[in-house]
């Protein structure tokens, strides 16, 4: 079980980064830079969608190895 506070590694559209467990999703985007118009998810294991991990203060338990990806906020298909 994690300590509060200690940092894990974590991976960001597959840079690898350390932080802080709890830790914030503005924080998250900030260690990986996510550029604006972007989203950052949570990859979940198995069937399931992935998590979408909002742009604020919420708190959030990472996981030794959470591998997480930005995506546009907004996809238009058929669009160049």
């Amino acid at each position: 079980m994690s300590q509060p506070n200690k940092e894990v590694p974590i991976s960001i559209d597959k840079q690898h980064y350390k932080t802080p467990n709890p830790t914030s999703g503005a924080a998250l985007y900030v260690l990986g830079s996510v550029p604006v118009g972007y989203d950052l998810w949570l990859t979940n294991p198995g069937p399931g969608d992935d998590t979408l991990v909002k742009n604020d203060a919420t708190s959030i338990a990472v996981k030794e190895g959470s591998h997480f990806y930005t995506a546009k906020s907004t996809l238009n298909p058929g669009a160049e």
